[in-house]
């Protein structure tokens, strides 16, 4: 595995921010086997790591650089769908979000390539995430896994009409502390005044990581921002960036953010609470 994979980025705050899928890096031999469509890596996170940029000083990320169409931190490790009966893709996905294949046909990767995948990225990804959260919990009564994630707005094979701009996802209010959800639909709803549309536990309601490190009574709390990228970005080739979308949206990640560790860093939650 290429260590350069799997950025880690340590602060002093009992916050972890989680980013799966901002990375693009292939190994060569995995991407000449890709169709023009795989090359493209287009269901990528673009910008995010750009988006959430200083928004919280102290902070600790955890940071995949490697390609979600290589192996996707965010799903299980056993490859079960987190989603049944919907559209979705998999733990070594074989299509894009909109169903188009990403290997050239007779390349796709066999069940050994697949579980050779798991062990030297998806873990260590995991791995990363673990040590950390340990560390923060060593000092801290209660701290928060935040998972940051963007999509196109629009995919008709996964979802109708177009995604709010912000997706919580609680897993039905399971992975977070009460409080911490309840901070968060109301800054959410502050947003939705200034014209952003929300929703909570709606197409998404946390992935694998949500899922698995969201224990609140554990001293761990788990909630996943899934971002409609149409906020900030333009959403088809060459995915950029627009700084005035970008400008009103940052102040609403900042918001939340600093109001899920108000909560945290004055001990109104504590472990076990």
């Amino acid at each position: 595995m290429n260590a350069a994979c799997i950025e880690v980025i340590e602060g002093d705050r009992p916050l972890l921010l989680a980013q799966p899928h901002v990375g693009i890096w292939l190994p060569e031999a995995v991407e000449a086997r890709l169709t023009a469509t795989g090359r493209a890596r287009t269901d990528t996170d673009w910008h995010l790591d750009r988006l959430y940029a200083d928004l919280l000083p102290g902070a600790t990320i955890v940071r995949a650089r490697f390609s979600r169409y290589l192996i996707d931190p965010n799903r299980p490790p056993d490859d079960r769908s987190l989603y049944p009966g919907r559209n979705t893709t998999g733990l070594c996905p074989l299509t894009d979000f909109d169903g188009r294949p990403l290997y050239l046909e007779g390349k796709e990767p066999d069940a050994a390539e697949c579980s050779a995948r798991l062990a030297d990225y998806w873990k260590p990804y995991h791995e990363a995430i673990d040590r950390q959260l340990a560390r923060l919990r060593r000092r801290f009564d209660h701290v928060l896994l935040y998972d940051c994630h963007s999509i196109r707005s629009r995919i008709p094979r996964l979802f109708e009409g177009r995604l709010p701009d912000l997706n919580l996802g609680t897993n039905d209010r399971r992975s977070a502390h009460p409080l911490l959800i309840e901070t968060a639909q109301r800054v959410l709803a502050e947003a939705a005044g200034r014209g952003f549309t929300r929703v909570t536990d709606g197409r998404f309601k946390g992935g694998y990581t949500t899922r698995h490190y969201g224990r609140p009574a554990a001293g761990v709390s788990a909630l996943q921002m899934e971002l409609a990228q149409a906020a900030y970005m333009l959403e088809e080739p060459p995915w950029s960036w627009i700084e005035e979308r970008a400008a009103r949206l940052r102040p609403v990640l900042a918001g939340l953010l600093s109001a899920l560790l108000e909560l945290l860093e004055d001990r109104i939650i504590g472990e076990g609470t």
